[in-house]
């Protein structure tokens, strides 16, 4: 029960500090505004450990090395200390696995999420500055099923294909981490 207890506890914190890293990532990829509350939960979040990684690793293009190193780290922390608690000794050799594991599982968490929020958002007709941020974080994703899923009704169905295909995703990526555990 402690263990579970643990496990939940690291799962929190350290998804919210690694999906922040990222989406501090993506937000500057997709050249989104960090001047609204978005932005400034991002960075409250994740200055503390991205601004002294920037010292060591700089930018490459459009790319925040910084804040993905700052996710990898965060999730190597994460399952460290989830193996220090198991008593696993073998398991040392699976953790940068378990990380990328890690990492991809928060990403696609995350895109659910802002996928979710947009599709609510876009029914309330909801005009917000967070509504303009999370439409710019999302259409990326839904532009390629816009091709290819028609209108049905007046109603965009693109949010929801995406959203069945992410939850495939996550089946997929925790199949495959419970594999690499065996």
């Amino acid at each position: 029960m402690l263990y579970q207890i643990a496990s939940f506890l690291l799962d929190v914190v350290g998804g919210l500090l690694t999906g922040a890293c990222l989406l501090r990532l993506y937000m500057q990829l997709q050249r989104v505004s960090f001047s609204n509350p978005v932005g400034g939960l991002v960075f409250a979040l994740t200055d503390w450990l991205i601004m002294p990684l920037r010292r060591v690793i700089p930018p490459v293009g459009r790319w925040d090395v910084s804040s993905l190193v700052a996710a990898v780290l965060l999730q190597l922390a994460q399952y460290l200390v989830l193996t220090l608690l198991l008593g696993a000794a073998s398991a040392w050799a699976w953790l940068p696995w378990l990380a990328l594991f890690g990492l991809a599982r928060v990403a696609v968490s995350g895109l659910i999420g802002l996928l979710i929020v947009y599709a609510v958002m876009s029914w309330v007709q909801a005009r917000s500055p967070l509504s303009d941020v999370i439409a710019r974080l999302c259409e990326p994703i839904l532009r390629p099923f816009r091709r290819i899923v028609p209108l049905v009704g007046g109603i965009d169905l693109s949010p929801l294909v995406a959203l069945v295909l992410l939850q495939v995703a996550m089946i997929v990526l925790g199949h495959l981490q419970a594999s690499v555990m065996r």
